[in-house]
């Protein structure tokens, strides 16, 4: 079985991609951000007249980041403890990765996937952090 899922409450797709695909009982995110539904601005991020990032929250990020990865596992039928799999894209490693890696202790307490955290150039968008995730429905 191959579903393509997009959720209604989660942001709306930057390029030609859908939220999520399961594959029989397997749910395969594509990159999740911290952008909101139905807004372009990014909550933590302020920009310049040029759209460049002035100054950023990486705790702001990385709590509306996990709040949509919970929206599209939800919408798919899975839920938070059946996150496998995790993969995060910082684009600040140096700066970033002790506030992200202290909120990310705090929503996987209770289920602790696999995780990778690579720091990246850029993203798409003008974010700090996006995550790939996999789980089980």
């Amino acid at each position: 079985m191959k579903k393509i899922i997009d959720s209604e409450k989660a942001p709306e797709a930057v390029g030609m991609y859908p939220h999520a695909r399961q594959v029989g009982n397997l749910l395969f995110l594509s990159g999740v951000g911290p952008r909101e539904r139905g807004t372009k601005e990014i909550p933590g991020v302020t920009l310049d007249e040029d759209g460049n990032i002035k100054s950023y929250d990486i705790a702001k990020q990385c709590h509306s980041v996990f709040k949509n990865v919970r929206l599209i596992v939800e919408a798919a039928g899975s839920s938070w403890e059946n996150i496998i799999d995790v993969t995060v894209f910082l684009t600040n490693m140096k700066d970033d990765f002790k506030i992200y890696n202290e909120i990310y202790a705090e929503y996987f307490k209770d289920n602790m996937p696999c995780r990778t955290t690579v720091e990246i150039n850029c993203l798409p968008t003008p974010i700090g952090i996006e995550l790939k995730v996999m789980a089980t429905i």
